[in-house]
């Protein structure tokens, strides 16, 4: 039996917008000084990767950025070339963004690049602050509204990372000011990100893989405080989540895995026990743990800064059939002649109202990444001969 009730749809950089907040998935970070960037996108592509940020900032030093600029440019044209050369590609390319250092290197790039923009889906704010902020926007807008009719709409994503957002005594009015200044420029604001290395940097911290980001209290209460700005259905914006550094536990463990056996062993028989213990040892455990508690506060997708990490952000993203016909009927039963009924799984009430937003984001993205069909789990999407290639 096939693993999709209904599979993901295809998407690229003209998608709506709506959806392509959603499409944006595990981002997949690489310095712009990487010489084989653009080699990797391709050998990547077919392994499923849908986003890739070429770095300008702090994946670099300070004395490389003219190479990084003349690199991106060179990323590009290598990308450009290829996809005139097979016209199917242009369209099943990931989603490309360069996440810049500051407004003067934004500007300057979208000069620089030319035509090549248009490989963009568009670019990435550090620091995003409300003293900043404007500026990244204004140069947006103001390439947007040049650009010619058939060019893709290029977009920005802030990230939320800098001290004014997660210290206490100035949260609030920072983030209400950013949520203010976004709303000027929404049409043009893809994702809004947590960067959460550099929070947990303001105070000495930083994760061990035995830990989930939930875990640290002070990075807990601000990302609290942005889904409780952002978050909010009315607001309209697709929060994404932090990044997970770990890709090999090299350590001893304190605490005991928490990544069940059994869907393994269900999917993949006697292999299953093995490729569970991989993904035990390479530190991903934790990584699975994190996807959920970023799912099940409303955030979706995430930073990743190796390969092995794509297949997992983007299965636990999935929808599972009994998700999917819960939101289904919620949605088809809203037409004001009852208010609550048994889930076709005869196992909880479905209320419409309360569950009616719930709902619509479930089939938003049950487009993207897909409905399981019933009794399939989502490490049916992981490779069999994943483990042994990390």
């Amino acid at each position: 039996m096939s693993l999709f009730y209904s599979p993901p749809v295809s998407f690229n950089p003209a998608t709506d917008k709506e959806l392509l907040a959603y499409a944006v998935g595990a981002a997949l970070y690489m310095p712009a000084t990487r010489p084989s960037v653009a080699e990797d996108i391709l050998k990547l592509k077919s392994s499923g990767l849908v986003t890739v940020i070429m770095d300008l900032e702090d994946a670099i030093g300070d004395g490389e950025v003219d190479f990084a600029e003349e690199s991106i440019v060179r990323h590009l044209a290598f990308l450009s070339a290829y996809a005139d050369n097979e016209p199917d590609l242009r369209n099943s390319l990931p989603l490309l963004f360069v996440r810049v250092r500051n407004p003067e290197q934004l500007q300057q790039l979208i000069f620089r690049l030319g035509t090549l923009i248009t490989m963009l889906t568009g670019f990435v704010f550090p620091k995003f602050t409300l003293e900043n902020g404007a500026e990244y926007f204004e140069a947006i807008a103001d390439y947007n509204s040049s650009r010619s009719y058939s060019a893709p709409v290029l977009y920005g994503m802030p990230i939320l990372e800098s001290a004014p957002v997660i210290y206490r005594e100035s949260r609030l009015d920072t983030l209400l000011g950013i949520r203010d200044l976004l709303n000027e420029y929404r049409e043009y604001v893809l994702n809004v990100r947590i960067g959460a290395t550099d929070f947990s940097s303001l105070f000495g911290l930083r994760r061990s893989p035995d830990i989930s980001i939930y875990d640290l209290t002070p990075i807990r209460d601000c990302i609290s405080d942005i889904i409780n700005v952002f978050g909010r259905v009315d607001e309209g914006y697709v929060i994404s989540g932090p990044v997970w550094e770990y890709f090999a536990n090299k350590g001893h463990r304190v605490l005991r895995p928490q990544l069940r056996q059994t869907p393994f062993e269900d999917t993949y028989g006697k292999q299953g026990r093995e490729i569970r213990n991989h993904y035990i040892t390479s530190a991903m455990d934790g990584l699975f743990r994190e996807v959920l508690l970023d799912k099940e506060n409303g955030i979706v997708g995430k930073t990743i800064i190796h390969p092995s990490h794509l297949r997992p952000v983007q299965a636990m993203y999935t929808v599972m059939h009994e998700e999917y016909v819960d939101a289904l009927s919620i949605v088809g039963s809203n037409d004001g002649s009852r208010g609550v009924f048994k889930s076709e799984y005869y196992n909880k009430m479905n209320e419409i109202k309360p569950h009616l937003n719930w709902a619509k984001r479930v089939l938003l993205r049950s487009q993207i990444y897909g409905v399981l069909h019933e009794q399939q789990h989502f490490v049916g999407l992981l490779p069999e001969n994943e483990y042994t290639h990390v």
